[in-house]
């Protein structure tokens, strides 16, 4: 296989199904760390001393699994949005039943790794090789359908995971952020859409990064929807993303539910999933 793609990037003229020019991806974000791992980051803004195990931050991430993603699920389903979950591989060992629910309420199952700490970028090939395989295994056979898509924790891939995703079949993947649009990676005959994970409107950033509350996001999505609907004039995507450690408490989750009902007024703009993205572009695009 050609190790460096062809790219096709979509022109200004490109529309979404029924001539639409915008486009709304609802991502929830429903991660956990490995055995033994914390997330670097949490809601203390002072870092413990090296080699001591974060007990705060490990237990505010595991809100995610106990109650955050139900929370988030329930908001979607209520309002009839398909959502692209991005699920990590040990959650489908830990949490199978609700794994197992996320297809049967006909949502997106997005291979994320098998936990934060599982990083492509830090491993050679065949381990990386070897990473694709053993979550794909597990959500496939948890879930009951295989993943067709994928995004790397911190969506951080190696320099050759998209060449390795294409391989292993897969038709997305969210590690870039080069563009405002998807576009397809050909290696030598096998297509893959980068779908850029936009960072506009994310809680993570949002509120942990940069300590905003809830609200602002809110904000940051209606200025953001109304310039890309009133000012631009290209084909462009916008993700909304809930992380379930962060959005899914109830300070927040009221922020993405009230997202939902305001793409909910507007009939000129597309809400999908990246799945159903991935497939669009490639049918109308060249191979």
């Amino acid at each position: 296989m050609n190790h460096t793609p062809h790219i096709t990037r979509l022109s200004d003229d490109f529309r979404w199904p029924g001539g639409r020019r915008v486009a709304v991806i609802f991502n929830i974000a429903y991660e956990a760390w490995s055995d033994g791992q914390a997330p670097g980051i949490g809601p203390m803004g002072n870092v413990l001393k090296p080699g001591f195990f974060d007990t705060n931050a490990h237990s505010w991430a595991s809100f995610g699994m106990v109650r955050g993603i139900h929370r988030l699920l329930d908001y979607a389903d209520k309002r009839g949005v398909k959502t692209s979950i991005m699920v990590n591989g040990v959650l489908a060992e830990r949490d199978p039943d609700t794994v197992k629910s996320l297809h049967t309420r006909g949502h997106e199952i997005v291979n994320h790794s098998w936990g934060m700490d599982v990083i492509p970028v830090y491993f050679d090939e065949a381990q990386e090789r070897e990473n694709i395989r053993k979550n794909d295994e597990i959500l496939t056979r948890v879930a009951g359908i295989k993943p067709t898509g994928w995004i790397s924790p911190r969506g951080t891939g190696s320099p050759i995971s998209s060449r390795l995703l294409a391989e292993a079949g897969y038709l997305h993947h969210g590690d870039c952020n080069d563009d405002d649009r998807p576009y397809v990676m050909d290696f030598g005959g096998r297509r893959i859409v980068g779908i850029p994970l936009t960072m506009d409107v994310n809680d993570l950033p949002t509120c942990i990064r940069y300590g905003q509350g809830p609200r602002h996001m809110l904000d940051t999505f209606v200025d953001t929807f109304t310039a890309m609907r009133e000012r631009e004039h290209a084909p462009l995507m916008l993700d909304v993303t809930a992380h379930t450690h962060v959005m899914g408490r109830a300070s927040g989750a009221w922020v993405y539910d009230e997202i939902m009902a305001i793409v909910a007024q507007h009939s000129d703009v597309w809400v999908t999933t990246r799945e159903e993205m991935a497939k669009y572009v490639l049918s109308q695009t060249a191979a």
